[in-house]
């Protein structure tokens, strides 16, 4: 069973930056995202911030959530901070929800 990605999509629309009402796909937070034959995904992230007091739990989440899909056989995320996050990586929801 291979994993699509409008599957990894729908998952991480679930996970949110509580600081932010809106999830970490549409903030633009999601830099990359690979699955291989045998189901093991790697998620590329990055953050609004370096300094994010909950960077760690997020990326958690990401991860939990991501192996919950089936068909995911594991799931590794990478936090990154280059290149850096901007507001220009939003899609119009969240840009209009942020204003």
């Amino acid at each position: 069973m291979s994993v699509r990605q409008e599957e990894l999509i729908e998952a991480l629309k679930t996970v949110y930056d509580p600081e932010v009402p809106v999830n970490i796909y549409d903030l633009g937070l999601i830099y990359e995202m690979a699955v291989s034959d045998t189901g093991a995904v790697k998620i590329v992230m990055t953050l609004t911030s370096p300094f994010c007091p909950v960077g760690s739990i997020i990326a958690e989440q990401v991860r939990e959530t991501v192996e919950k899909i089936p068909g995911v056989t594991s799931a590794t995320v990478d936090l990154v901070f280059e290149p850096r996050w901007t507001r220009d990586r939003m899609n119009p929801t969240a840009k209009a929800i942020l204003g």
